[in-house]
């Protein structure tokens, strides 16, 4: 089964647990410069960065093409508990109630989808090289996700950095423009509704089964044009 992010999955129209998950953070609002994306072709691969929300699947892109082991370094950030971690841990970090698992270590490729598989709502801020390739992310806990103000910024999507020659990253990544010199995506994310379970009173269940109703909006930049697309969602 082919792998694909979040945004190339709503824009498809499709709906799935991962996508419910990725948007629990978020509050009613309209969220700007989000899952920023930018990318240059260089002569036989791309040089991609982006913001924080692309890492998971940078990871587990990038491992499922890896057969042996490689040099890990970064950090796994969670709520929860990693009891069952394989992987060595240099040292645990802890602030108000988030951990981040230091990672310094050479370990197998499959011990690490694994980890992902068993806890797929931690985030992976880990970094690697591979055979045709190399992946770069910020060893740090991604900002809270808070309605967006008018002094904001112009946006920066540098917490990921990614250097590969997998055409499938880049027709996942940029699926309306797959071919290109150089591309600059951001998205605003409009969540008009949260709709409550029914019969749920625990907070923590109401939180997770809670769905958002809104908006993306696509905003591309792509060798010299402009082009935006709107998608509805449930999740």
């Amino acid at each position: 089964m082919r792998m694909e992010s979040v945004l190339k999955k709503i824009f498809s129209g499709k709906n799935d647990e991962e996508i419910h998950n990725e948007f629990i953070k978020f509050s009613r609002g309209i969220f700007n410069n989000r899952y920023l994306i930018q990318a240059k072709k260089q002569k036989d691969s791309w040089s991609i960065k982006t913001g924080y929300e692309f890492a998971n699947f940078f990871v587990r892109k990038c491992l499922s093409r890896i057969a042996g082991e490689i040099d890990l370094k970064g950090a796994v950030v969670y709520t929860g508990r990693l009891d069952d971690i394989k992987i060595p841990i240099s040292r645990v970090k802890q602030f108000m109630g988030v951990k981040q698992y230091i990672i310094e270590t050479k370990v197998k490729a499959s011990e690490v989808l694994d980890l992902m598989n068993k806890h797929p709502k931690a985030f992976y801020a880990l970094s690697f090289k591979f055979e045709d390739g190399e992946l770069k992310i910020k060893a740090k806990a991604p900002k809270s996700a808070k309605p967006s103000n008018k002094g904001d910024g112009e946006p920066k999507g540098n917490f990921c950095a990614l250097k590969t020659k997998d055409k499938e990253i880049i027709s996942d990544l940029f699926f309306d423009f797959p071919d290109f010199k150089e591309i600059q995506i951001k998205h605003s994310l409009n969540i008009e509704e949260i709709i409550l379970p029914k019969e749920v009173e625990d907070p923590v269940k109401l939180r997770e089964l809670s769905k958002r109703k809104g908006k993306i909006i696509r905003e591309i930049k792509v060798d010299g044009k402009s082009d935006k697309k709107e998608v509805s969602f449930e999740a």
